[in-house]
């Protein structure tokens, strides 16, 4: 249950988490539809990843598939043909864990939200209005393992293209918020009006959160204790009831027909399909207990989290049980260690425990342990900003000992693998989706470029990125989308269903960092951190509360004057829209310039 002081402060706290917005620069271009269905790239460094790298080779795509690849490989006349002189092509890069496409969260003010990767369970206050409390498991709180995250595919999500733009063409792409949220979905990055051609594979993996969120119900359960139990029993019930209604099927004459639960059919569809189930463990202690539970539930499974993972390796590896590494590493300043990921952050490097120092800095040696202990593992974004922050990320894994071409498998080939698609995606051979990434340099150079990127065989440029003019200074104005965001904004949210507003002084540098303070009954709070990911943006700050520091995360979109989301404190989720009367949003960049 939530402590009357978390009650007291939350709204304020909503007041001062409302503050951060960035705005849209960058734009999207691709090759449109009266283009020839079939390329060829020439002359350029190939990485299968499945096989030796191909120093001067050619890789040819026909209706959207690969055709063929090698160093001497026909070019059929009726294609397209791409200089790829001083150019390297990759599989395309799979994030193995996001809500990317699923647009903005939108959860109800007051509810329980998010999908972490620890095993950390937040109480629960007293219902809201409409909401029931629950009685025990079989009201099955927070539980909608029927919602597919295929079906609420949103392709007009702007952070499509900024992950597309950064050379991920895949992803599994997550429900959010539930012990059972829903089933994942495995779906290209393309560009359409239609989401379900982004479809790869549905029903791809059953994700467990043991943070609860939203839910018809709440109150039960409110401890770690009772969420774990809570779970456990949800698959007995299921396996239960996949043998009582195959009992009934084969004699129903003379015998009690068993009650339709709506829950337990569907997940025991999903186990009977070998459904990928992901059980989350981010701490020594969550990895253990997840690796003691999961096999109990009969189930083929996955560990996701795992920053902590260096910790105990050999364990894990005994296990034989695949890894989701939530590459969001912990860092000072962020509450939770990283991001989704349910760690041990928080504050700055002054004050914190050793426990907490010695996690921020070796969280990033994880892979490297789990790789020379033989597991199976793959990268997960979980709430990283960017595609080339995940890319950082998996570099600092790589300065810390793991090898860079483990590393670019753990990104394509592994990934798909551990999701059961490798024989579509994941690697550069002949029969396999067209999903590549063209880039100048090594991909885990900071310094390189993403050229063009190849989504089920459709052609696209990265994103125009917005540049401060050469000589320095600021104008600030943007390029594309021609917003300011510098000045003052008005934000409105709801807080226990009473409309408030907060006022906003916000900056943007030419590097795509936010500052600024926000005004409201708390006084003056400043952005702590923000950055600019396309239209979207995210940003955290640390409140001091009651002689503590409360962490908020939020994140949203900006267009022209207007800005919308959500944020995130103490396991509360509250929507906010922004507006800045009379700004000079409309016009077009003065100073900037728009490059490829």
């Amino acid at each position: 249950m939530q402590s009357r002081g978390v009650r007291r402060i939350l709204p304020a706290l909503a007041v001062a988490a409302c503050a951060i917005f960035v705005f849209a620069i960058y734009s999207t271009r691709h090759v449109r539809a009266e283009e020839p269905p079939f390329f060829a790239i020439k002359g350029a460094r190939i990485v299968p990843v499945s096989g030796p790298p191909i120093a001067n080779g050619t890789i040819v795509i026909s209706k959207g598939v690969i055709q063929s690849v090698g160093a001497n490989v026909s070019i059929p006349p009726e294609a397209r043909v791409i200089d790829g002189t001083g150019m390297t092509i990759y599989p395309g890069l799979i994030d193995a864990g996001t809500d990317v496409g699923l647009g903005a969260p939108v959860v109800a003010a007051g509810a329980a939200g998010g999908r972490g990767g620890g095993g950390g369970g937040g109480g629960r206050g007293a219902a809201a209005p409409g909401v029931l409390n629950s009685r025990g498991p079989e009201d099955r709180p927070a539980t909608t393992p029927w919602d597919y995250a295929a079906d609420a595919l949103k392709s007009d999500d702007a952070r499509i293209a900024t992950w597309r733009g950064g050379g991920f063409t895949t992803a599994l792409v997550l429900p959010r918020n539930g012990f059972f949220p829903g089933q994942g979905a495995i779906v290209d990055f393309g560009e359409g009006d239609r989401p379900e051609n982004m479809v790869v594979r549905t029903g791809a993996a059953l994700p467990i959160s043991l943070n609860g969120g939203r839910g018809d119900f709440t109150g039960f359960p409110s401890s770690l204790m009772g969420q774990v139990s809570y779970v456990r029993q949800v698959f007995i019930d299921a396996q239960w009831y996949a043998e009582a209604q195959r009992a009934y099927d084969a004699q129903p004459k003379g015998n009690q027909r068993p009650t339709y639960d709506r829950t337990d059919a569907v997940i025991a569809h999903a186990l009977a399909n070998k459904e990928l189930v992901l059980w989350p463990g981010n701490t020594e202690i969550d990895i253990m207990r997840a690796l003691k539970f999961a096999p109990t539930i009969g189930a083929r499974w996955a560990l996701t989290g795992a920053q902590e993972g260096y910790a105990i390796p050999n364990e894990i590896a005994a296990a034989k049980v695949p890894v989701l590494i939530n590459v969001n590493w912990p860092v000072a300043g962020q509450a939770g260690g990283g991001g989704g990921g349910g760690g041990r952050g928080g504050g700055g490097d002054q004050g914190d425990p050793l426990r907490t120092l010695r996690f921020r800095d070796r969280a990033p040696s994880t892979p490297a342990k789990l790789n020379a202990a033989g597991v199976k593992f793959a990268f997960a974004s979980e709430g990283t900003g960017t595609p080339k922050e995940i890319l950082r990320n998996v570099a600092k894994s790589i300065a810390a000992g793991l090898p860079a071409d483990a590393a670019l498998r753990a990104l394509t080939l592994g990934a798909a693998e551990i999701l059961g698609v490798a024989d579509r995606i994941g690697s550069i051979e002949p029969g396999k989706i067209a999903n590549l990434v063209v880039t100048d340099g090594d991909i885990f150079a900071d310094a390189t470029n993403v050229k063009w990127i190849f989504v089920d065989g459709k052609m696209y440029a990265p994103p125009a990125v917005v540049e401060a003019p050469a000589g320095g200074g600021r104008s600030g104005r943007g390029g594309a989308g021609g917003v300011d965001i510098t000045g003052t904004w008005t934000l409105t949210y709801s807080v226990q269903g009473a409309t408030q507003e907060s006022t906003a002084v916000l900056a943007m540098s030419a590097d795509g960092n936010i500052t600024g303070t926000i005004s409201s009954q708390m006084g003056t709070v400043p952005v702590s951190s923000g950055r600019i990911n396309g239209n979207q943006f995210t940003i955290s700050i640390s409140i001091p509360a009651n002689g503590d520091t409360m962490q908020v995360d939020m994140s949203g979109t900006v267009n022209g004057n207007t800005m919308s989301g959500s944020m995130a404190v103490m396991g509360q989720t509250l929507d906010f829209t922004g507006r800045r009367p009379g700004g000079s949003g409309d016009e077009v960049g003065s100073g900037y310039e728009v490059r490829q």
